[in-house]
């Protein structure tokens, strides 16, 4: 029975590990599509030549983008996953 559970104490504490990393590989590419999707918002806004509409839906997007980006570090920090900064 001992053995049972150091075995499955040692699974739980690999399977942790494992989707610790997965979750990490997972917020870095969500970084780095909250930076693809910003470059074509940026450039439609460009070619729209600064227009008021332009601007409005431009803001818009980088506004939807950042909280699609800077939300998982809200609930890192609520779950404690990240360390809270000094």
């Amino acid at each position: 029975m001992i053995v049972i559970c150091i075995w499955m104490s040692d699974f739980l504490s690999s399977l942790g590990a494992l989707l610790l990393k997965v979750g990490f590989v997972a917020y870095l590419a969500n970084e780095v599509r909250g930076f693809i999707l910003a470059a074509p918002v940026l450039y439609a806004m460009y070619r729209a030549g600064g227009t008021g509409m332009a601007m409005w839906l431009g803001f818009c997007s980088l506004a939807g983008i950042t909280i699609s980006v800077i939300a998982p570090l809200f609930v890192a920090r609520k779950f404690k996953l990240l360390p809270v900064r000094a």
